[in-house]
């Protein structure tokens, strides 16, 4: 690699991490006027709109039969449930102490990729885990204590095991291009958001506030098609073990960026907690010296979502 190649990878990881750790701060803004559902469902919305027509620019096929199935089972799981319940969990948490939370998603996906046999438990993933639930015990520990709620807790922990379930289940299914993989999956997911959004009697309305507007349009350009097109370039030029070390550095950002715009205090829940879970990513599954490509291999096939479990 010359250094050249070296040197845009490396803007593109820093600007990957840096859009991806504004989208907690961006979805608070946005709930503070949508409801969550809907707010959702019109964000993966637009950003679908997007990708389709990347697609159709680069006349992309739409896959068939078990692949448009994965696909639409990735929707149905990485944007519809996780971020469901991400955006529940922000109604009240604030981004950062929910990116810590979400960051356990490469540790969430490895272990549920034991349970379905597609990986062997080892030594650095117990060690791993056992850190990351420390952690993890210090913030419940904090929302027992102080003004957080458990169920907004416990929701952000969901959103990552429906993250991490994502990233095990597209496996089990043939390959599809990463543009068409989020065009479809986000066209799930926002069409299953909206039905969730209807159940729960959402207001369907557009932002009246210019502040939400400005999230919104953050979310959908930067915070998704963005972060993925970035996470694209990092991939085509990292080994997939290298890039997914964005997946520690986005907690680190979204806590300096709530901090910020969005007075998030930091507890002793982030200081104490956050590094233990961090820490229990790096050790279970960034640390790891095999080949095996645990974490992002959905990014390889559907980008990154989300975050993917970016937010």
């Amino acid at each position: 690699m010359t250094v050249r190649v070296e040197r845009v990878t490396l803007a593109a990881f820093i600007a990957t991490s840096v859009l991806a750790g504004g989208n907690g701060v961006g979805i608070r803004f946005s709930n503070r006027e949508l409801d969550p559902l809907w707010g959702a469902a019109l964000r993966f919305s637009a950003a679908a709109l997007v990708l389709l027509i990347v697609m159709a620019a680069l006349r992309l096929k739409l896959p068939r039969s078990r692949a448009l199935a994965g696909a639409a089972l990735f929707g149905a799981l990485n944007f519809s449930a996780a971020f469901a319940l991400a955006y529940l969990a922000l109604v009240h948490l604030h981004a950062g102490f929910g990116q810590v939370l979400l960051s356990t998603v490469p540790l969430a996906t490895l272990l549920l990729a034991v349970v379905w046999r597609q990986e062997r438990l080892t030594a650095a993933a117990v060690t791993g885990t056992l850190l990351a639930l420390a952690g993890v015990g210090i913030l419940l520990r904090e929302s027992l204590t102080g003004p957080v709620p458990l169920a907004s807790i416990l929701a952000a922990i969901g959103s990552a095991v429906c993250l991490a379930q994502a990233a095990v289940a597209v496996r089990a299914f043939p390959r599809v291009h990463p543009v068409t993989m989020n065009a479809i999956g986000m066209t799930v997911g926002a069409a299953l958001l909206l039905a969730g959004s209807a159940v729960r009697g959402d207001t369907w309305s557009f932002p009246a506030e210019s502040e939400t507007w400005a999230a919104v349009a953050y979310l959908v350009g930067a915070g998704s098609v963005g972060v993925f097109l970035l996470y694209l370039v990092v991939l085509e030029h990292w080994p997939a073990s290298r890039a997914s070390y964005v997946m520690v550095v986005i907690p680190l950002v979204t806590v300096v960026l709530s901090a910020w715009l969005d007075d998030e205090p930091i507890g002793a829940g982030i200081v104490l907690g956050g590094p233990l879970i961090l820490g229990g990513v790096y050790v279970g599954v960034l640390r790891r010296s095999q080949p095996r490509q645990p974490t992002v291999d959905h990014a390889s096939r559907g980008g990154p979502r989300a975050k993917t479990h970016e937010s």
